[in-house]
């Protein structure tokens, strides 16, 4: 394995972390947008064509009916969200890194690198869910044709005037669900992508060289690669969390169960993975950028604060 460049510090890895998050949303966003329109849209009546064909369809009737906006509805939520997330997300893994290492020049094995990573995950569901759900209700709106929230604070104070603190955070088990299985800033699923992330950055390393030297390229290449592995298992109970959490209130009483069984009774074990082209072209971008974000962000703060 290629060797640590310098001591780990929580602290830079919170900050760097947090701009390495803005990066993966302004990147990702119009096709998150995108696969949460496809994984959410009517089913059509018989004789009737779905309202999106696919993929490019939903994007060219969403830039041709509300422009470049319209892609990036509903992104104040997750900026708002995921900078935080993800600044708690690389502080836990640092933190989980430092906490394994007896001397500062330890060099971590993948099991250990797997298990921080698995500790970043604990920090950032709280944060994640209501801003995952506001995102999509303000994706759908437009789509739909209603508009009910002017924006992500009206749609937040709506919901916790209708339903309280659960309307806020309606389709956390859901949340956890897909935590458990594959999506970067959660539990076993961090430990898979950042394991993956390190993994890839020391194969790239040239001989003698450190992780820190390593290009832009690699370092792209690296973090979209982590996004990849990491998306192509989340899409399921990705699909569910969107449904059940565009639903009216009360239509899925029992949750994500009823959630499931209406989607494989009406459209088929396939509409599970709705939105999977989107979430595909999506994930090596977004990813990508979010580690080059965190990359140059760390370098940065190990210039002016060496010590930190």
């Amino acid at each position: 394995m290629a060797k640590q460049p310098q001591p780990i510090s929580p602290l830079k890895n919170f900050f760097a972390g947090g701009f390495g998050g803005v990066c993966l949303v302004f990147v990702g966003h119009p096709l998150d947008t995108i696969k949460v329109r496809l994984q959410t849209q009517p089913k059509p009546q018989p004789g009737q064509a779905p309202l999106y064909s696919g993929t490019f369809d939903c994007f060219r009737k969403t830039l041709v009916g509300e422009g470049v906006r319209g892609l990036y509805r509903g992104m104040a939520a997750p900026i708002v969200g995921v900078t935080p997330m993800f600044a708690v997300c690389f502080f836990g893994f640092g933190l989980g890194k430092r906490l394994q290492q007896r001397k500062p020049d330890d060099v971590l094995t993948y099991p250990q690198l797997f298990a921080a990573g698995m500790l970043s995950g604990v920090f950032t569901t709280v944060i994640m869910a209501p801003g995952e759900r506001i995102k999509c209700l303000l994706q759908i709106q437009a789509a739909t044709g209603e508009t009910k929230y002017s924006g992500s604070l009206d749609c937040a104070k709506q919901l916790y005037r209708e339903a309280g603190i659960r309307g806020v955070y309606k389709g956390t088990v859901l949340t956890l669900m897909r935590a458990f299985v594959v999506y970067p800033p959660d539990v076993p699923a961090s430990g898979m992508y950042f394991m993956t992330y390190e993994w890839l950055k020391n194969i790239l390393t040239p001989e003698g060289k450190s992780v820190s030297d390593l290009s832009v390229p690699r370092i792209l290449f690296a973090g979209g690669l982590a996004g990849i592995f990491n998306w192509a298992v989340a899409i399921p109970p990705d699909v569910l969390k969107s449904r059940f959490q565009t639903a009216p209130a009360g239509k899925y009483p029992n949750g994500f169960r009823d959630v499931l069984r209406e989607l494989i009774r009406e459209e088929g074990v396939a509409s599970l993975y709705k939105g999977f082209t989107a979430v595909m072209i999506r994930a090596f971008p977004a990813n990508a950028a979010c580690f080059l974000g965190f990359e140059v962000a760390m370098k940065f703060l190990n210039w002016i604060a060496p010590g930190l």
